[in-house]
């Protein structure tokens, strides 16, 4: 095995291991796990919206929701940055590929704390509004839709290819570093923001919204990158990857199964 290919296993063990331990809290109920609750009064109406608020956020102090947040993110956001991880470490010197990693998720995970920040503000203010569960749900799904189909879309995920040149000492390695976690970042917000809101605003269901919209962030970057257009970006490499191993087994089981000739 090439020293890559010994790499490439090492960080996807890593990284797969920190997502299944976040995965394991999500579903064993964890305190920093919770969805922010409804306000107990709004359906009644009998509330200004402000005042919900002010209540959803005494309810759920933002630091509870900020942990929440980056749990939600330890857990789906591991597998996609298999491919820049891995980068940076094979385009760093050995006594500094801990600290060049370090740099990168810093900067990824400062992007996207940012974004949760309005994100969850936006769930907090419909969650403040006296409607129907299902509206925001329909809602939120609709705009996901649109998203996945829109040619920016495309872009976002075209530029979450990129991998840039890294410098290799001192200052500018750390930059570099620092640079490339936080564009990836913008780049892979830009890309995934409504599936994300998606598990956030249904009314039931978090964590198997959560767990498809993992799958679908994750197959769509097994894609390469395409021109910018209105078209569906969904499962379809793991579906040809998951038909194609599949394909490969029966034909195995079958040929095991053909009585041997060799003594005839």
């Amino acid at each position: 095995m090439t020293y890559q290919a010994l790499e490439h296993a090492r960080v996807r063990k890593h990284l797969l291991l920190l997502s299944a331990m976040a995965w394991v809290l999500l579903l064993n109920g964890s305190d920093i796990a919770r969805m922010p609750a409804h306000c107990p009064t709004m359906s009644a109406g009998a509330m200004p919206l402000s005042a919900s608020f002010r209540m959803l956020l005494t309810m759920n102090p933002p630091a509870s929701l900020a942990a929440g947040w980056a749990l939600m993110l330890v857990a789906m956001m591991p597998p996609v940055l298999m491919a820049p991880v891995l980068y940076i470490r094979l385009c760093s010197f050995a006594h500094r590929r801990a600290r060049s990693t370090a740099l990168f998720i810093t900067g990824y995970a400062a992007i996207w704390m940012a974004l949760g920040g309005v994100l969850v503000g936006i769930e907090l203010a419909v969650k403040s509004i006296a409607l129907p569960r299902f509206v925001p749900a329909a809602g939120v799904v609709l705009l996901a839709l649109i998203w996945q189909f829109s040619p920016v879309k495309q872009r976002c995920l075209n530029r979450c290819h990129a991998h840039p040149n890294l410098a290799a000492f001192g200052f500018a390695a750390d930059f570099d570093a620092l640079s490339f976690g936080v564009t990836h970042g913008i780049w892979c917000a830009g890309s995934c923001w409504a599936l994300m809101l998606c598990p956030m605003l249904l009314p039931h269901g978090h964590i198997a919204a959560m767990a498809g919209a993992a799958a679908l962030i994750f197959s769509e970057r097994l894609e390469q990158a395409m021109p910018p257009c209105w078209r569906w970006r969904g499962l379809g490499k793991v579906t040809r990857i998951v038909v194609a191993q599949a394909q490969i087994r029966l034909h195995a089981l079958q040929v095991r199964r053909v009585p041997s000739t060799s003594g005839a």
